[in-house]
């Protein structure tokens, strides 16, 4: 039996390159969004939330992977149930003038690979 006849898990793969315009509103939110997540200041968690705190005011990355969150890219969608989540933000040059700038078939497998065996890259974050 093929996997596809045998499995009901699927990995989906999705890759975006996005622009910070505003990295005051983007650490901003985020930082909103903790306050939420960790609760009022000083509690047991005070430590985490403060390098929490730390991590989104000096990297937009760190900022825009602490909103992105992939359950509600599938939340909606019928039949789905999210069962595992991992996904990261780095900052990364890039010229949008260039038009071989991301290309993704050349990329497509090879960074997976690199980051597997040097222990990932950017900003992970699991779900």
């Amino acid at each position: 039996m093929s996997t596809s006849e045998t499995s009901r898990f699927v990995r989906l793969r999705v890759e975006m390159l996005l622009e910070i315009t505003d990295s005051a509103a983007l650490s901003g939110t985020a930082l909103e969004s903790i306050a939420v997540e960790y609760g009022e200041p000083g509690g047991e968690s005070a430590e985490e939330r403060m390098l929490a705190e730390d991590a989104v005011r000096e990297d937009g990355a760190e900022a825009l992977a602490s909103l992105v969150d992939p359950f509600d890219l599938v939340s909606e969608v019928p039949g789905v149930e999210l069962t595992q989540a991992s996904w990261s933000s780095e900052i990364v040059d890039y010229d949008p003038d260039d038009p071989d700038a991301w290309d993704l078939d050349e990329e497509d497998g090879e960074e997976d690979e690199e980051d597997d065996e040097e222990g990932g890259g950017g900003v992970p974050h699991n779900g």
